[in-house]
């Protein structure tokens, strides 16, 4: 019997090929993702949870986004979803639900559940923007969308040129202390008999790996400032031309428009029932 090997997060580096959701400028998805977090933040109700999660369904459609990229759920979560789920019904409020002579609340775990879908949606959202948008865009996009600010003083060139060496340096640090952790578990490990030896030796593990880790990190950020120097210097990562066109503006027009029918329907038909 074979066992499924699990597939690991990948964030931050987009899906390979094109499509309509890949060629939009990265401020678009910026602005769809703040407004749609916006949304759920003010009404978490299931009208506008399923008005939000078609039109991520569609977009993933669009993004033709494969399945082999979206990372494996550990058991763990579901054991911990499953605790969630006990303890929020243990919580009662309506609807009851009636089993014979027994009367069940499912008030607690409808929140319970409902809480659970918005975290899924919004980070469906996120992995879709990380799956179809280059690193190496997020900063003009962030440069331009910032440039109202920069009429109070705000650094906003500076913030932009930040968010884009972060971005660029996470896949790289990540992938480099699962490189170190993996050859920490090759070492040959040593017998020790008793409970306070282990700790000892756990501890200076520890430190070796955080010492090694910070190592690599300065390594990799010297050659990533030799390459900035060599390209320009870091004005030229926010400087890029980036706007958005007809597309992006369509694609504005749909979320604000899915947004006010929310609202709307939260806020009116939906209050009366």
């Amino acid at each position: 019997m074979t066992t499924r090997q699990a597939r690991p997060v990948v964030l931050l580096r987009p899906v390979p090929g094109t499509s309509p959701i890949h060629e939009l400028w990265a401020g678009t998805k910026l602005i769809v993702v703040l407004a749609f977090s916006a949304l759920l933040a003010f009404y978490p109700d299931w009208v506008p949870l399923a008005l939000v999660t078609i039109l991520i369904g569609i977009a993933i459609r669009m993004a033709r986004i494969p399945r082999g990229v979206v990372p494996s759920v550990p058991i763990w979560l579901w054991l911990l979803l499953l605790v969630g789920c006990v303890t929020a019904t243990l919580g009662g409020g309506e609807p009851f639900v009636h089993l014979g002579s027994v009367e069940i609340a499912l008030g607690g775990l409808m929140k319970f559940v409902r809480v659970t879908v918005v975290a899924v949606v919004l980070l469906a959202l996120g992995m879709l923007v990380s799956w179809t948008t280059n690193v190496a865009d997020v900063a003009p996009a962030v440069a331009k969308l910032g440039r109202p600010f920069k009429a109070l003083r705000f650094p906003v060139d500076d913030w932009a040129v930040a968010l884009a060496l972060s971005l660029r340096a996470f896949p790289m640090l990540l992938e480099e202390f699962r490189l170190l952790y993996a050859a920490r578990r090759l070492r040959p490990r040593p017998v020790l008999t008793s409970r306070r030896a282990r700790r000892r030796r756990w501890a200076i593990e520890m430190v070796d790996l955080m010492a090694a880790g910070i190592t690599v990190a300065l390594r990799r950020a010297d050659e990533m400032g030799d390459a900035i120097t060599a390209r320009g210097g870091t004005g030229l990562i926010s400087a890029a031309p980036s706007g958005p066109r007809r597309a992006d503006w369509v694609v504005m027009t749909i979320s604000f428009v899915v947004i006010a029918v929310s609202v709307v329907l939260q806020a009116t038909v939906l209050a009366g029932i």
